[in-house]
């Protein structure tokens, strides 16, 4: 297990650099330059002067270098180009909390909500119950987070006057409410689908059969036997599902004025704010790869016949 660990730990290294490879040829690529969304054009020699002081007067290969060689070094992802007088760094570290705090309460509320509606759709499978649960997981697949979040404010914040149409005061406020529901709608309705599919087989597998046999009651039957057995599917959904609520939470972010680092990401590729854009990028595609790497973990613990070696 431990050298499974660190051969796993030890190819992250290679992918976050094809990553940062990937990412700052794209930036530089897409037409257009950091000053040029200032407001009111710049004269030429203010902008010779922007470039020679943020380096970006360099050949190409010796920014991709400098760059590089700060992040592994340092850690330096060098400072904004819009945020004046602050780095990268410090944003992330001034706007990922609030993502993650949002995230982690759509990921629980999509938990709840998922598996219950699957073990419920599963133990009453045909029935009524079962149909509406499956036609409220298509509507949370097939619907976009957005226009989620859109139509909540509309109607409970606009037309009801129940809830506020955005900002952030802390999990603890209705605030929170409507973006986090528009995130973990989607997670919802696939763990729901997942969960009931892979109790249904499990139910009809023989060992849940002589559990009955025994005698066993039907609640210890489908929490030991059952539902244990098909967590493992699940898992993996589950952990999928919390890095996309993580690190697609731009638009959500964007329409309830949350103030995360995904609603910052948006308005930084706006301004072709290059230093955070490639923080931003390497931030979530290591929640990404380290997400994977728990989810992968975690098959030991759910299931006894896995082993690493």
């Amino acid at each position: 297990m431990g050298r499974y660990l660190i051969r796993r730990i030890l190819l992250l290294i290679p992918s976050m650099l094809v990553v940062f490879t990937i990412t700052f040829f794209l930036m530089h690529a897409t037409p257009g330059g950091p000053w040029d969304r200032t407001g009111r054009p710049l004269p030429p020699i203010v902008i010779e002067n922007l470039n020679a002081k943020y380096g970006l007067d360099k050949p190409l290969w010796q920014q991709y270098t400098t760059f590089l060689w700060g992040v592994v070094t340092r850690f330096d992802l060098g400072p904004s180009y819009s945020r004046y007088g602050q780095d990268v760094r410090t944003i992330i570290g001034g706007f990922l909390p609030v993502s993650l705090k949002l995230g982690v309460v759509s990921m629980l509320l999509a938990l709840v909500a998922g598996l219950s509606l699957g073990v419920l759709s599963a133990l009453r499978h045909n029935s009524w119950l079962d149909y509406l649960s499956m036609f409220l997981a298509i509507v949370g697949v097939s619907t976009p987070s957005y226009v989620v979040a859109t139509v909540m404010i509309i109607a409970f914040a606009i037309h009801f006057r129940w809830l506020p149409t955005g900002g952030w005061e802390g999990i603890f406020s209705n605030r929170i409410i409507i973006p986090a529901v528009a995130l973990a709608l989607r997670p919802m309705a696939l763990l729901a689908r997942y969960t009931r599919s892979s109790v249904l087989d499990v139910l009809r597998h023989d060992y849940v059969r002589t559990a009955r046999a025994k005698g066993l009651p039907e609640r210890l039957v489908l929490v030991r036997h059952a539902l244990r057995n098909a967590l493992i599917p699940i898992a993996t959904v589950a952990g999928i599902s919390f890095t996309h609520v993580v690190t697609g939470s731009f638009f959500v972010e964007s329409v309830t004025r949350v103030p995360g680092i995904g609603r910052y990401f948006v308005s930084s590729v706006s301004a072709r704010d290059y230093p955070v854009i490639m923080g931003t990028t390497l931030l979530y595609a290591a929640i990404v790869m380290l997400m994977n790497l728990t989810v992968d973990v975690m098959y030991v613990f759910l299931d006894p016949r896995v082993r690493y070696t």
